[in-house]
């Protein structure tokens, strides 16, 4: 009953009858008991048995089968019900740069390990995307297609590092790898989240070119640069081969970087610290969220008819009781 709902839930106040009723019925009875004196009570052994005791179970039967009409009146429903969802998710490529100027330690540990940490928090949290993978440095290659696999795709996330192509930043061709990753998408969004830490150096595609492109497939660009403003310590690489790290100039093409989000509709940003970083990629996953449209059923079921009968049932027996069993008392309700 805890989960039914009722049609007409204002007849219930008639409840309030039955503790009336109840008091009523122990103010009569005991109205009626006389005080007579007698100089014995032999008169009365025998007279009082289990029927004078449990003539009163006819009152309560009625009670009982009053108070089950008056929830049946009050209309009783239960209901199912059930949704249909209706997902459509978003698709959005990371093109990621690993070149060596990644390795700068303006952020803890250092680019690269902060970026593919706070980028695989990212991914955590598109649990209805398709998310793909794209890595350049002097050349792009596809570190993992468009996948709703996002254990396979944060494990190769983690396999990331520096030297795996030749070194150099090829923006331009990172973005049109990504772009051609999104091109054959039916998704209702086609994303690329771009990160670099610097200047367009390498490559057969000019960023701007790349930008146009995806512009043409109707895919938006977030690009992100990352690097403090000023100096940052970067890795050099000695005589000997060794890498050592010495301060040196931060240089992040952001005019570059706003066009090409200009240019697809996306936004750019500047990461400086990890914690800044953190919240560019919260703020993306708020710009591109999921829609989820949901359609909702419910079913109304009335509960009022095993009731009815069970009023029935219980005047039956008072009745049936009344005149069999009960019948040579002279308590009458």
């Amino acid at each position: 009953m805890a989960d039914w709902e009722f049609a007409h839930i204002n007849f219930l106040c008639a409840l309030v009858v039955i503790p009336l009723l109840v008091l009523w019925y122990v103010l009569k009875y005991w109205k009626r008991q006389a005080v007579v004196g007698y100089s014995t009570a032999q008169f009365f052994k025998g007279k009082t048995g289990w029927k004078s005791k449990l003539h009163h179970m006819l009152f309560a039967l009625r009670l009982l089968a009053i108070s089950a009409i008056i929830v049946a009146l009050a209309r009783p429903q239960s209901s199912s019900s059930w949704q249909d969802v209706k997902t459509e998710g978003i698709d959005i490529v990371i093109a990621f740069d690993i070149s060596s100027s990644m390795l700068a330690r303006d952020f803890e540990p250092n680019r690269l390990e902060a970026a593919k940490e706070v980028a695989i928090e990212f991914i955590k949290n598109r649990n209805e995307d398709r998310i793909g993978l794209v890595v350049y440095s002097g050349e792009s290659f596809t570190q993992c297609p468009l996948t709703t696999d996002h254990d396979k795709l944060i494990n190769l996330f983690e396999q990331l590092e520096n030297g795996m192509v030749t070194d150099g930043t090829a923006i331009g061709m990172g973005l049109a790898n990504a772009v051609n990753r999104l091109k054959e998408s039916t998704a209702k969004s086609k994303v690329v989240i771009l990160l670099t830490d610097g200047e367009s150096n390498m490559g057969s595609i000019p960023p701007l070119t790349a930008a146009e492109i995806a512009a043409t497939f109707g895919v938006k660009v977030y690009t992100i640069g990352v690097g403090t403003k000023g100096q940052a310590p970067m890795p050099v690489q000695d005589m000997f081969g060794r890498i050592r790290y010495q301060n040196m100039d931060v240089n992040i093409d952001e005019k570059t970087l706003t066009s090409i989000a200009e240019l697809t509709n996306g936004k750019y940003f500047r990461a400086t610290d990890n914690a800044s970083l953190e919240s560019i990629y919260a703020e993306i996953d708020q710009m591109e969220k999921t829609v989820i449209e949901e359609t909702q059923y419910e079913k109304k079921y009335e509960e009022f008819f095993p009731l009815a009968l069970l009023a029935l049932g219980l005047l039956m027996t008072e009745l049936i009781l009344r005149k069999t069993l009960f019948k040579s008392m002279t308590t009458h309700v």
